[in-house]
């Protein structure tokens, strides 16, 4: 990691259990805005937070994970207010993990969470402090759905709209207690207090940093601002199907915890897994007339190469780098396998001496096994490496 420091006095910190003291605050308020490959918005940015803010009680921190010229830009862009790059070799937890390292960086009273691509009108960022401070707040969101609000502008098409708008009812369903004060749990535009702020708690994944901000953090009191969302200024959308799972992943695990939102993922690709496993017992046993003990083990190992497949892309992709490929696919397909010594017997206890159909058999021993695999492939083949 590279710092490229303004002017200004350095930080202080103190750290212990209680999590980070910071001592000896310089600035009134920092603007914290992640980038990746902003090179045709941040000179506009710096010009437009300029004017909003007066110089002398504001910083601006830019953490970035670019892989163009956007911090040279930045550099080389002058700007009456102090302004920090903070360049990440590794972008570690995505965007929030930014964020997280801006939220650590800020000297400011009050910290604001913005994107660098315009669509947070920076006009708007005054009336967040303000209305945190003639309130009381802890956290100040910038609302797309409160009272005055849109996002109509902002998003680009009818598919945009809706998967923004599906998320958002999600996100508020499984969170409603916690959420019941924000309408806009999807924003990445807000203000936080730092005294409310413990970094420490934050675990972030992908780009929505302010759900792990209310559900880890539990700000006492909370208010919105409504803003209109605008259209991009330069560039391109950095919303991809990889940042869609990112965020069902950070769902299930902010939900139900890292472990059981695991074994959920790893459920559902078992269960997507049953397709190939009946249709080839189908095949074999009902089309051709192969023995259902024979069919039922081709049809297994059918489906242990389907499972590995999601297992790996998927469920433990942040954990694959600890094995190798070989080493990784012949433990899956060893495991998988093993538990036909499980399944087999049972299956010939259900078919032969109980009657139960060949498919209906072969279910039930499949359900039987999950949790010993799940347990299994969690615990010993995509262990986590201690730090």
């Amino acid at each position: 990691m590279t710092i490229t420091a303004g002017p200004g006095p350095v930080r202080a910190t103190l750290r212990g259990t209680l999590g980070e003291l910071r001592v000896g605050l310089a600035v009134q308020q920092t603007i914290v805005v992640p980038t990746y490959n902003e090179r045709d918005n941040v000179v506009t940015l710096l010009d437009r937070l300029a004017a909003a803010f007066p110089a002398g009680d504001t910083e601006i921190v830019f953490v970035d994970d670019s892989t163009d010229d956007t911090p040279a830009v930045i550099r080389a862009t002058p700007c009456p207010l102090p302004v920090r790059v903070i360049h990440r070799e590794q972008a570690v937890g995505g965007l929030g993990g930014a964020v997280v390292e801006g939220l650590r960086a800020a000297r400011g009273e009050w910290i604001v969470v913005m994107d660098a691509d315009l669509q947070h009108p920076p006009e708007v960022v005054p009336s967040l402090i303000a209305t945190g401070r003639r309130d009381g707040a802890d956290l100040v969101v910038g609302s797309r759905y409160s009272g005055g609000g849109s996002s109509r502008d902002g998003l680009d098409g009818g598919y945009r709209r809706l998967i923004s708008g599906g998320s958002t009812v999600v996100t508020k369903v499984l969170f409603r207690n916690a959420l019941f004060q924000v309408s806009d749990p999807m924003s990445g535009l807000f203000a936080i207090r730092t005294s409310s702020l413990e970094t420490e708690e934050l675990q972030p994944l992908g780009y929505k940093i302010l759900l792990e901000l209310v559900v880890r953090n539990r700000p006492g009191r909370i208010v919105e601002v409504p803003y209109a969302f605008q259209p991009r200024h330069a560039g391109e959308s950095k919303s991809s199907l990889t940042e869609g799972v990112r965020f069902l992943k950070h769902l299930g695990i902010l939900r139900f915890g890292a472990k059981r939102a695991r074994m959920l993922v790893f459920a559902l690709i078992g269960v997507s897994g049953l397709l190939p496993n009946q249709a080839v017992l189908w095949f074999l046993h009902d089309g051709i007339g192969v023995h259902y003990l024979p069919a039922a083990v081709l049809a297994n190992l059918v489906a242990v190469g389907w499972n590995f497949a999601l297992t790996d892309a998927l469920l433990y992709r942040n954990r694959r780098q600890h094995r190798r490929f070989a080493s990784r696919i012949s433990r899956f397909f060893l495991l998988g396998n093993a538990d036909l010594l499980l399944r087999v017997p049972l299956l010939a206890l259900l078919v032969s001496g109980l009657h139960v159909g060949v498919l209906i058999a072969n279910l039930a021993t499949l359900l039987i096994s999950f949790v010993v695999r799940f347990l299994v492939l969690d615990g010993i083949i995509y262990r986590a490496r201690r730090s």
